[in-house]
């Protein structure tokens, strides 16, 4: 059914129609409207037999999930940001537990200093949790991966973090097609936990391990994560049959097939990326697009095979791994079989900084001449920077820095709260 729908309203109706049996909720922007729709859907009748659960905290709403899984329940969450990290110990939690809790990220800036607006940093904080983390291009694909991310994780016993980019998918209104509940049931089974706790069969979940099998449990999940690779593939054609679109999957190509420079993406930078290659390939580059869906577990075979025959790899990154640079290049340089000097990390987008194709043009031409750094902040404000190293230099009380940088661009902080 095609609707013009908000995103977060979107993939609220794609939860419903996955039949969740535990909702667990604590608000947080971008991912509140998601909660509250599905929360309107508990309260009119029209999501049974579901229990909306309000909780004090985001820890608490990952330890209900965690909870209502281990008792055989289909359970559902969201966050973003500071939320995800206040959770993160349950989040770690979960995935040691081999629950299948599928939770959407509305991708959001972490401080400090306080930003509300989009970047990646919170999914790719926990990219070493155990959960498999997926990343919607657009509106469409949330909602599909909603409804795949509940099959796989039930499957492998494993969660699943859905993850789309804060207000820019979340908060845009678009046509999309919605499926049907009878097309959702055929596709994704009913609900048989690999694992309950049962009074009839009393077990412990969560036991304390020693030394002796520690390293054997972990390795145990990563070879689910492994078995993640093949199965994310299969389910994403599996569900192109049912529903008529292709969606999912590990990653994707675009206009790959000659490229002697391909941009490597996640998330809804993709369509940004894609206008900007189009335009690029009327000049004569020679450019195309990897755009990745899944980051966890990462697709290294796929990735390598991608990238087999291409000179130059850029990856556009909305995340800095301070100290470091790139948190994406780093896993391409992994699975890329050239120099890895030729791969460039682009930190770009970083607290919501618009992504342009104008900035985009300039560092793409510059990697086709030879002459980008492996390491590049798209549109920073180096005066800026200078401004206050310069004051550190010369001043020992030289005062916070993301005041320092706002009183020098003469931009008031803002006050939330």
């Amino acid at each position: 059914m095609l609707k013009q729908v908000e995103g977060s309203q979107a993939v609220a109706e794609a939860v419903a129609l996955c039949r969740p049996e535990v909702i667990c909720a604590y608000p947080i922007s971008p991912q509140t409207h998601i909660v509250e729709a599905l929360g309107r859907m508990v309260t009119a009748g029209q999501l049974a037999p579901c229990e909306f659960i309000n909780v004090e905290s985001e820890f608490a709403a990952m330890s209900v999930a965690i909870g209502a899984s281990a008792a055989g329940a289909r359970a559902y969450t969201a966050t973003a940001s500071q939320g995800l990290l206040y959770m993160a110990e349950a989040v770690f939690n979960a995935a040691g537990l081999g629950l299948p809790i599928v939770m959407t990220i509305a991708n959001r800036a972490i401080g400090a200093p306080i930003n509300i607006w989009n970047d990646h940093t919170d999914a790719l904080s926990q990219r070493d949790c155990g959960w498999i983390q997926l990343f919607a291009e657009d509106n469409q694909e949330a909602v599909d991966l909603h409804i795949q991310a509940f099959r796989l994780g039930e499957e492998l016993s494993l969660p699943v973090m859905v993850c789309m980019d804060g207000y820019i998918l979340t908060h845009a209104f678009e046509r999309l097609e919605l499926p049907r509940q009878e097309q959702v049931d055929a596709y994704l089974p009913r609900f048989e936990p690999r694992q309950v706790l049962d009074p009839a069969e009393p077990l412990s979940i969560g036991a304390m391990v020693g030394p002796e099998a520690f390293m054997e449990v972990r390795y145990l999940a990563h070879a689910k994560q492994q078995q993640a690779l093949e199965l994310i593939p299969a389910w994403a054609e599996e569900f192109h049959r049912a529903f008529g679109r292709e969606t999912g999957g590990l990653l994707h190509l675009y206009r790959a097939d000659d490229a002697e420079t391909i941009v490597v993406a996640l998330g809804s930078v993709l369509g940004t990326v894609k206008d900007t290659v189009d335009e690029l390939r009327e000049t004569g580059l020679r450019i195309g697009v990897l755009g990745l869906t899944c980051f966890r577990p990462w697709p290294h075979l796929a990735v390598r095979a991608a990238l087999a025959d291409v000179r130059r790899v850029v990856v556009i990154e909305k995340s800095l791994a301070v100290g470091l640079g790139g948190i994406v290049s780093a896993n391409v340089r992994g699975s890329y079989t050239g120099h890895p000097d030729h791969v460039h990390a682009v930190i770009a987008g970083l607290g919501g900084r618009p992504i342009t194709k104008r900035a985009l043009h300039g560092v793409l031409r510059k990697a086709a001449e030879g002459e980008l750094e492996p390491l590049t902040f798209l549109d920073l404000n180096r005066q800026a920077v200078e401004r206050v190293l310069t004051r550190e230099r010369e001043v020992r009380r030289s005062g916070p820095i993301a005041e320092s940088v706002l009183r020098d661009l003469g931009v008031s902080a803002l006050k939330i709260g």
